[in-house]
């Protein structure tokens, strides 16, 4: 079962009251199969943003070329719990992946990987196995693990993105 499931089974008394009021981690925990393209337009420190969820579904996948004219940065989440799994179509955790590694090891889908099972390192391996697929050297690759439910965490990436879309767009002026 998976385990936002757990979460909610747990919870079931207050889920059911009468006077129920989503939480920001039972929002977090709920999954959405985007299907489409989703436009989403919002502000962050005082920039405004267009974001594009395209969906990670097969059925979907050529449907995104559509979304590539004129942007900015292009986010990729991918779930690292689902490295043995052929499509990825879970929600993305860290900490599944952290307690999956210890049982399924990375060599079941990697048998070139000599590493050990530990999160660190089998962390770091995926991270290389991304950043090799880029071919163009004047495109970074900026990866972050991290928890879709780990509000704190989320903030830190998407500073961490909006400062590097600030610094291209400085840059592409010629004011950095």
């Amino acid at each position: 079962m998976a385990p936002f499931l757990c979460s909610f089974l747990d919870d079931l008394d207050r889920l059911g009251a009468k006077d129920y009021q989503p939480t920001e981690q039972d929002i977090l925990r709920t999954r959405v199969k985007t299907t489409g393209i989703v436009e989403v337009h919002f502000s962050f420190k005082n920039l405004n943003f267009k974001l594009f969820d395209v969906g990670g579904q097969r059925s979907e996948r050529k449907k995104w070329i559509h979304c590539f004219e004129d942007v900015t940065a292009i986010i990729f989440c991918v779930a690292m719990s689902e490295y043995d799994q052929v499509l990825h179509e879970d929600e993305t955790t860290k900490d599944l992946f952290e307690e999956k590694i210890r049982k399924s090891p990375l060599t079941i889908c990697f048998p070139e990987y000599t590493g050990g099972q530990e999160y660190g390192e089998a962390a770091a391996y995926i991270q290389a196995q991304f950043e090799a697929k880029n071919k163009s050297t004047s495109k970074e690759i900026y990866c972050h693990m991290t928890c879709a439910t780990d509000t704190n965490n989320i903030q830190f990436v998407f500073d961490a993105v909006t400062d590097v879309i600030i610094a291209n767009n400085l840059r592409g002026c010629g004011l950095y």
